[in-house]
């Protein structure tokens, strides 16, 4: 067996890490995905659902906050894909201190990885929309789903936003893994949109849906990612279009949506 074949996946039951998971099995890849609690049956149903599981796909306990118990998961691993994040401390928005946590682990990560000669690679995702493989909707998928039926609370702040499909996310992790040249961090996005533009995108793409069709106007500052470093290795990102259609064809699947 090739040991470049045998890789960690942390977190492997979230929105991202399940697609990673898939995707790494599809390419032929020995997983040991770590997660909170490997009897959980509901929770893990989907993984153990995916082609090459039941061959090649190890569950393992770790919890971020249990010093050394991720140690066996990696243990003989020739790579990590780490998307576990602990989400300590309390807010009014969750997802404030979310990102914080992502901030800093990475802040944490690079120093680490510096002082130990270990050699990362980031992939920094913009907002990840697609089908959930998980039978929870994260709070991310939840947002979407809550646009989708007409509210606007949780994306009328955002002005002007990224957007990347979660399997061009998946991909770009494995591409960056086994390219050699990869190095340092890399931008993944698809498109940046104004709200409104993407209410108008929405609201005539699906109009049997209740999606606003505009949100207020904010003063929020022009901006765009440069996914240079990404593309200079062949990677096509999915159209904006494409990651809405197949979120909401799995919204739809798994009966959080009507017919559309």
């Amino acid at each position: 067996m090739d040991q470049k074949m045998v890789v960690c996946v942390t977190g492997a039951s979230g929105f991202l890490a399940s697609w990673l998971v898939k995707r790494l099995l599809l390419s032929g890849y020995h997983v040991t995905g770590t997660v909170r609690d490997p009897g959980n049956d509901k929770k893990l149903a989907h993984l153990w659902r995916l082609e090459g599981a039941r061959e090649r796909l190890t569950l393992v306990r770790a919890d971020l906050m249990e010093e050394g118990s991720f140690d066996k998961a990696i243990m003989g691993c020739h790579g990590v894909f780490h998307t576990a994040s602990p989400v300590m401390g309390s807010a009014a928005d969750p997802k404030i201190w979310y990102a914080l946590s992502k901030v800093l682990a990475e802040k944490a990560a690079w120093e680490f990885c510096k002082e130990n000669g270990i050699d990362l690679v980031t992939v920094l995702p913009s907002f990840v929309i697609g089908p959930s493989l998980p039978p929870d909707l994260c709070s991310t998928a939840s947002d979407v789903l809550g646009l989708l039926k007409g509210e606007t609370e949780k994306f009328k702040w955002n002005g002007r936003m990224g957007y990347v499909h979660i399997d061009d996310v998946a991909l770009c992790h494995i591409l960056v893994y086994e390219h050699e040249n990869a190095h340092g961090r890399y931008l993944c996005n698809s498109a940046v949109v104004d709200n409104n533009v993407l209410a108008s995108l929405l609201s005539a793409r699906y109009p049997s849906l209740p999606v606003p069709k505009r949100f207020d106007a904010l003063d929020r500052p022009y901006y765009e990612f440069n996914t240079s470093k990404l593309q200079s290795l062949g990677f096509k990102f999915k159209s904006i279009q494409e990651m809405f259609d197949d979120c909401v064809a799995s919204l739809v699947e798994k009966g959080h949506l009507g017919q559309v």
